[in-house]
């Protein structure tokens, strides 16, 4: 089993399914502890009223080969984070990651429609669940995290900032709240690379997630079935292929070099060799400025 975090206690915030879920099981895989949190448990529901649990996640981080605890939190409540850092700090003294994952957003979204005939309320909400919970959360943890030289801040979003600069994003609230977290790593790096922590905002690529295999109708062991409707998705990887790249990046003891800046896992995949579950190493964000924007044929020879 590898073991090259197993003195590394980690928290990510926004866990139960998605990129947090994979982020957290490949930090248990590489022997970490895992605070993984969320709103969706065994006994309640979120608002996604997805089958999904935080418990489910933290079982998969133990049977992975490291430990995962579960600690239900709305992220969005101060005093719940609150108590969650001094939960962690009680029980280990030192937090070593942190990654903020908290989104929540899927159903309050509607594509290519502007401000003025948005939903104004889920816009709104949007906003909060996307950027209200990440500085929330950042505000109560790095104290603890600042405790030891070396710490790590993962900021998820969806979008590189180069591409992000160039692209409108699928409306107003949406394009702001994928921009606004690239910006946090950038000024967290600034307030913690003076204090010997290290900030990043990470995208990952076209996210096979439980609720895009939904959408599409497919299982993640018959994915390729949904090329035939939507051929660019041959470029898509599975949520743990940006776990690995958060575990690339615990791991790195240089990883100060990449302070402030916005990395992607299929980017981070040429830098530290790691691969996806298949072998592969898809680089969707190039993949989508040089193949899919540029409306060429669906090919991913060269991209993964």
């Amino acid at each position: 089993m590898p073991e090259e975090l197993k003195d590394k206690v980690a928290l990510v915030a926004g866990a139960t399914r998605g990129a947090g879920r994979g982020i957290a099981v490949e930090l248990g895989a590489a022997g970490a502890t895992v605070y993984v949190t969320g709103r969706s448990t065994r006994e309640r529901r979120s608002e996604y009223d997805r089958p999904e649990t935080l418990e489910d996640t933290a079982d998969l981080v133990t049977e992975a080969g490291g430990r995962g605890i579960a600690v239900p939190t709305d992220h969005l409540d101060p005093a719940q984070v609150r108590g969650l850092v001094d939960r962690i700090a009680d029980e280990q003294g030192r937090l070593d990651v942190l990654v903020n994952d908290i989104w929540g957003g899927e159903k309050l979204f509607e594509w290519d429609t502007p401000v003025w005939e948005h939903d104004l309320d889920n816009g709104l909400r949007l906003l909060r669940l996307a950027i209200d919970t990440h500085a929330i959360t950042s505000h109560h943890a790095l104290p603890l995290l600042l405790r030891r030289p070396g710490g790590l801040v993962v900021e998820v979003t969806d979008g590189t900032a180069d591409y992000n600069r160039e692209n409108y994003r699928v409306n107003f609230f949406y394009d702001l709240a994928k921009s606004a977290v690239l910006r946090m790593a950038f000024a967290l790096g600034h307030e913690l690379g003076p204090r010997g922590a290290t900030a990043v905002a990470l995208t990952p690529g076209w996210l096979r997630s439980e609720i895009m295999l939904e959408t599409f109708g497919v299982r993640e062991d018959n994915w390729r079935d949904a090329l035939e409707r939507v051929p660019h998705f041959a470029i898509s990887e599975t949520p743990r292929y940006a776990g690995r790249a958060v575990t690339a990046l615990a791991a790195d003891p240089d990883v100060a070099r990449f302070n402030g800046t916005s990395l992607s896992s299929g980017g981070l995949a040429q830098e530290y060799g790691f691969t996806d579950l298949d072998g592969s190493r898809p680089d969707a964000w190039r993949y989508l400025v040089e193949v899919q924007d540029a409306g060429k044929p669906a090919d991913v020879t060269g991209y993964r």
